[in-house]
This record gives C-alpha cells, sequence and structure tokens, in this order.
C-alpha cells in the first residue's frame, strides 16, 4: 500500500505530513512512500533528501493522489483537493469537522475515509498521536519568541554599570500544552511568570516549573479536565465576573501576556478586554494564541500585528507552527507515523508462526474511532466518548453522612471497648503461659523472672506496632532496627580483651553494628521527609 504528502496549497503554509526520517519508519511498517515534488522545500526538506530515503517523488498533486492509498496533509483540504479523492481512499489531516461540515460532506460524497488528526482522543494511549499537542506546543514556545522580537527589553533582570535592568513579568491565560510551553520558555529566558487558568489541579505543574500560579478568591467546583477530554470546561458567569476582577487587578504590572484559552467548538472567549489593555504600559505585548477562533484579547486582529493608542501590542498571527516549518513538520510526520502503526497492526500466522503487519481500520478501537470522521460512506462525525473520558465524567459519588456527636461518641466507645476487650484476652493467654511454665517442677526463680520480662516485651512491642500506620512501617522498622543494635555494648566492653581472636570478633561486631545503627536512623530520615512537604 502507497502512503504520500501532497504539497500544502493554503497560502504561507510551510509544513509537510512527511519527512525523509518519517518516511523510512513507514517504509518498515510495509508502506510504499510518495511525495510531490517540491512539498517539503519550504520545511527544509529537498526533493534529493526524499529520494536518499526511498521516498518516490511524483510531479504533481494530481498523480499522488491518483496513485496513493493513503494522503497525507497538514491543512484541511480545500475544494479543489477534496475533488481528487476516490473512495476506499484514506485522508489524514487536521480537518476542524465541526467547523467544516459541508467539506465533511463532499468527503463522504467521494467515498473515502477521513482520519482528523485533531480529533485524536487526549487519553494517554494516543499521546504520541496528538497531533494537537504537537503544534501547540511550538505555537506556546514560538509566542514567547514573538513577544521577545517585540518588546523593548531584557526577560531576564541585570545589574549593570550603566544601571539596573528589571525583569520582565508574563503573564500566560491558560496552562494546557502550548501555555506550558510559553511558561516554561519564558521563565527559562529569565522572565518573571504568572499563569492563570479554570483547572486549579494545574496549579502545581504551573509552579514546578517556576512560574507562579494566580488564584481567585473565588469558591466554586471547577469541572475536571479529565471528564472534558482535557481541556478547560465553560466557566460560569459569577467565576468570570471574579477572573475579569483578578486580571484588572494585575493588568498594570504586566510587560507581556500571552493568552490560549480555548474551548473545542467555541469561539474564543474574551478575557483581556480593553480597559485592561488601556491600563498597560507603553511597549507591552500581547500575544493571542486564540486568535483563529476570534481572540481572547479585544482588538486581536487575525493574522496581523497592531499597535493600540497607548502603545500596547497586540499580536493576532496564526501560523507560529509554520514559522518552525522543519520542526513543526517533524512532530506532525511523527504524530502520522503513529497513527499508521496503530492502523497496521502486527497479525501472527498460525501456521507459521510469524508475524506481519496487516492493515485493519479498527472502529472498536477508541483512538481510531475518534479521530475517523468519515467510513464507508457514512459521516461518524461525532464520535462517542472515550471510555475513560466516560468513566471520568460518571457522576462523584456522594460524600459518607457526617456523624453527630451523640453518634462519634458512640462509636468511640465501641472502639475503645473492642480494644480492651484485645487487651484483656492477650493478657489472659499471657498469665496462662507463664503459670503454667511456673507450674513445671524443677524452674528457676530466674528463668521465670526473665520470661515475665519477654512475655511483657512481646505484648507490648505487639501493641505498638500493630497501631502503627501502614506507611509509616518501614521507617518504624528501620530505626527499630538502629535502636536494637544496643548490642554494640557488648563488642565495646570486649574489644580490650587479651585474646586477639576475641578482639578481632569484637572489632567485627562494632563494625556492623555502627552499619546497623547509622543505616537505620538514615533510612528512617529519608522514608520520614516523604511525608513532608517543602
Amino acid at each position: 500500500m502507497k502512503i504520500g504528502a501532497p504539497n500544502e496549497i493554503f497560502p504561507g503554509e510551510d509544513r509537510v505530513a512527511m519527512t525523509p526520517a518519517s518516511a523510512k519508519d513507514l517504509q518498515k511498517l510495509g508502506y510504499d512512500c510518495l511525495i510531490e515534488a517540491g512539498a517539503g522545500l519550504s520545511a527544509g526538506f529537498t526533493d534529493a533528501a526524499y529520494a536518499e530515503a526511498g521516498v518516490t517523488v511524483v510531479d504533481s498533486a494530481k498523480d499522488l493522489y491518483a496513485q496513493a492509498d493513503f494522503v497525507a496533509k497538514v491543512r484541511p483540504p480545500e475544494p479543489s483537493e477534496i475533488k481528487m479523492l476516490r473512495e476506499g481512499q484514506t485522508l489524514i489531516s487536521f480537518f476542524y469537522p465541526a467547523q467544516n461540515s459541508e467539506l465533511l460532506e463532499e468527503a463522504n460524497k467521494q467515498g473515502s475515509t477521513v482520519i482528523a488528526m485533531d480529533m485524536v482522543p487526549r487519553i494517554s494511549r494516543a499521546q504520541k498521536m496528538d497531533a494537537l499537542s504537537s503544534m501547540a506546543n511550538i505555537a506556546g514556545y514560538r509566542a514567547v519568541i514573538e513577544a521577545g522580537n517585540n518588546f523593548g527589553r531584557f526577560f531576564t533582570g541585570q545589574v549593570t554599570a550603566a544601571g539596573k535592568v528589571p525583569p520582565a513579568k508574563v503573564l500566560v491565560i491558560g496552562a494546557g500544552v502550548a501555555g506550558l510551553a510559553a511558561i516554561g520558555t519564558a521563565t527559562s529566558l529569565g522572565a518573571v511568570t504568572y499563569a492563570f487558568d479554570v483547572r486549579p489541579e494545574v496549579a502545581e505543574q504551573v509552579e514546578s516549573m517556576g512560574a507562579e500560579f494566580v488564584f481567585l478568591d473565588f469558591e466554586e467546583e471547577q469541572q475536571d479536565g479529565a471528564s472534558t477530554g482535557g481541556y478547560a470546561a465553560v466557566s460560569s458567569p459569577e467565576f468570570r465576573e471574579a477572573q475579569l476582577a483578578k486580571f484588572r487587578e494585575i493588568a498594570p504590572d504586566m510587560d507581556i501576556v500571552i493568552t490560549t484559552a480555548l474551548i473545542p467548538g467555541r469561539d474564543a472567549p474574551k478575557l483581556w478586554l480593553k480597559d485592561m489593555i488601556d491600563s498597560m504600559k507603553p511597549g507591552s505585548v500581547i500575544v493571542d494564541l486564540a486568535a483563529e477562533r476570534g481572540g481572547n484579547a479585544d482588538g486581536t486582529v487575525k493574522d496581523e500585528k497592531v499597535v493600540t493608542e497607548n502603545g500596547v501590542t497586540i499580536i493576532g498571527y496564526t501560523d507560529f507552527p509554520s514559522r518552525m516549518a522543519a520542526q513543526s513538520s517533524s512532530l506532525y510526520a511523527t504524530n502520522i507515523r503513529h497513527m499508521m502503526t496503530d492502523l497496521t497492526p502486527k497479525v501472527k500466522d498460525e501456521e507459521t508462526g510469524e508475524e506481519s503487519r496487516q492493515y485493519n481500520h479498527n472502529m472498536e478501537d477508541d483512538v481510531i474511532r475518534g479521530a475517523t470522521v468519515t467510513h464507508k460512506g457514512e459521516v461518524t462525525f461525532p464520535p462517542p466518548p472515550p471510555k475513560v473520558a466516560a468513566i471520568a465524567a460518571q457522576p462523584k459519588k456522594e460524600a459518607p453522612k457526617e456523624l453527630t456527636a451523640e453518634e462519634k461518641a458512640a462509636k468511640e466507645v465501641a472502639e475503645f471497648q473492642a480494644q480492651t476487650k484485645n487487651q484483656v484476652t492477650l493478657l489472659a493467654i499471657g498469665a496462662a503461659l507463664i503459670l503454667g511454665i511456673g507450674l513445671i517442677p524443677g524452674m528457676p526463680a530466674s528463668f521465670m523472672q526473665h520470661f515475665i520480662v519477654f512475655v511483657l516485651s512481646v505484648f507490648i512491642g505487639f501493641q505498638v506496632i500493630w497501631n502503627v500506620a501502614h506507611s509509616l512501617h518501614t521507617p518504624l522498622m528501620a530505626v527499630t532496627n538502629a535502636i536494637s543494635s544496643i548490642i554494640i555494648l557488648g563488642a565495646l566492653i570486649q574489644i580490650g580483651s587479651s585474646g586477639a581472636l576475641i578482639t578481632i570478633l569484637a572489632g567485627l561486631g562494632v563494625f556492623m553494628a555502627s552499619v546497623n545503627i547509622f543505616g537505620g536512623f538514615l533510612v528512617t530520615r529519608r522514608m520520614l521527609a516523604m511525608f513532608q512537604k517543602s
């Protein structure tokens, strides 16, 4: 079977869906690879590099569509490209079926199968195929670079002979893939970075990257991102007002604002309003990564850079990944290759026992089903939610009923009585054992004294260890090991003996007991440190 990548005809698109490296991997899966002449030049991949990798270079897109069983693209197909699709052929590209319903119907009329890379479900197993995250990662990084290119100062603070330069303050709104990439880049450049997201569970991720999470003084249970496919959910009007109030408070201090807030299938929410822009210092920069869906900031113009009356630059470029075409193409081509790997699973021959790969468009697979938007003459969009998301979206179990003061007191009394009963039972067994041994004729009094101490030690030790939480058993045993090395005293007493053999044995005893002591306390210290918050 053949897979081919045509030249992208969308104006300004420099990416390509197949690289020489990904073509070699596709050939290992058993596919013959095709590329349209000149398709990779804008991304830095020459036709000669493709030919060297074993890829057949064809003269035109028409020839490629006629030969290929699979067509891999970056941008959604144009109407002229849809007409070149044929029945049984598979198209793999970004497609955005919710926004391109007419394009979806046209592709379905052609009888082709369409796999939309933007519809790959955000579950752990599909991360290797998550092209949206791959491109968002690049967009977040490039947004900071573009901001720095338009910002008139250093990111990092400096103290020089000519004076002190304060560090830039960067606010990232939305801590998704693009947001986290922007946070990492801004922090590594030395900026004081702040971040906000409606999902409070990402606060630890933000802080682990060296940024400060902006919290709201607002109590509302936000929807877990797991139940929305990893995206933020729509917030309540009250939450939005608290959010905007916080942004107005911090806007005058921010030098660079990078907005990434998007909800699938909706226009971008307006989060950075005109009054906030007016309160920013001249020379400040806003990079709006949601410009393609209307933008998060007032005044954003798609694919343009504008400067407001008070000197704030608003960047609304939508081609950040294409501005790093070589890197973007490599990541996207890898996502395509992983998708083809899932579409071509290993099959074992029952007769020979040999394994080989065979194409299988398995609609029972969550990932393949989620990304497939047309198949065998049917529109399969929208897909059912992945099983993982469906489980996460299930309603939470009701919290256990809180006990009243009387019920708590009764429960404590019952627990105390049960514990006392166990202790009395153990003491009775111990007393009967001691009495039985004491009745043995000729039993020395000294033995009975030591035996009573032994029985009481066992009883007390059992009670102490039994009541320790399981998570503390390892440090407890480690420190017990150290304390038990009190036997070192015997070795220290004998180490000065006149006999050489006794001295050597005593020295070895001191050495091994010392390892036990120091090792026990060291393990205990490390284990207990795991339960401490810095």
